[in-house]
């Protein structure tokens, strides 16, 4: 079978976990009371989100054994017989759990694979809107299996550009940047989902997001693919960059990339 072919496979079972996964969490008990937290008070965990993680990895080990899986809830699956893994898929059962247990309506289901490449095969869910992004690398982007394209913007001014904190915290020159960007009459917004902020840039609804902060595969990997694959131009610390940067990175219209950047990294 040609990569193209399995990228195909990859793809159409990465698009049903995530319907799956949309009607799991939209459905699913998000009571703060009946969640726990992990690392601070703010890294909530739900039932949900063990749930969903448990079945996706269940079902693409059973799929493809000569697969990898790495989830933020359980790690990675083991490595399967005869050395390393074909391909790891990064897997975020709800990314925005805060925002969930809160009802707070921007939510995310994240799940990419990659190969020696990097990302293959990408897809963001909207848990609320039921809005189901998805790409495959260099066979473009879809959203509820239709093709889309990033129209771009011409202009900054007037636009919204999407950040994150890094957990929990301001990254570094956070606030420089959001002063930089409100001289250009820019507003700035912070949600909760890298991934759904990565999807929104390639929907065409912000002129960027910027990630400076310290994010996880999982968070920033089929999103950065989906953007790539609508048209979006992908930065990283140092410049344009043609992989997933994880240190730091920038998504943004083409046409105002380069400002965006230098909105970031100038002194």
């Amino acid at each position: 079978m040609s990569m193209s072919e399995s990228a195909l496979r990859w793809h159409e079972a990465a698009v049903e976990l995530a319907h799956w996964a949309v009607k799991t969490a939209a459905t699913g008990d998000r009571d703060p009371a009946n969640a726990t937290t992990k690392a601070h008070p703010v890294d909530w965990v739900t039932s949900v989100d063990q749930a969903v993680e448990r079945h996706v990895r269940q079902e693409l080990v059973a799929r493809f054994p000569d697969h990898q899986v790495v989830g933020e809830e359980y790690g990675a699956t083991a490595r399967p017989a005869g050395g390393a893994p074909a391909v790891t898929w990064y897997l975020d059962p709800i990314d925005g759990t805060t925002n969930y247990v809160h009802g707070v309506p921007w939510v995310a289901f994240s799940l990419a694979a990659a190969d020696e490449r990097g990302a293959v095969v990408g897809v963001v869910a909207d848990v609320h809107r039921g809005e189901v992004f998805s790409a495959i690398r260099g066979g473009g982007s879809f959203r509820n299996g239709e093709p889309i394209r990033y129209p771009g913007s011409v202009s900054l001014a007037g636009g919204v550009v999407l950040t994150e904190w890094s957990r929990e915290k301001p990254w570094p020159a956070m606030y420089r940047c959001f002063s930089r960007l409100a001289d250009r009459s820019v507003a700035t917004r912070i949600m909760g989902s890298c991934a759904l902020a990565l999807a929104t840039v390639a929907a065409g609804r912000a002129a960027g997001a910027l990630l400076p902060g310290h994010y996880n595969a999982w968070d920033v990997m089929a999103g950065v693919l989906i953007a790539r694959e609508a048209g979006a131009a992908v930065y990283d610390h140092d410049g344009p960059s043609p992989d997933t940067p994880l240190a730091g990175l920038l998504v943004a219209a083409p046409a105002l990339v380069e400002e965006l950047w230098h909105v970031w990294v100038s002194e």
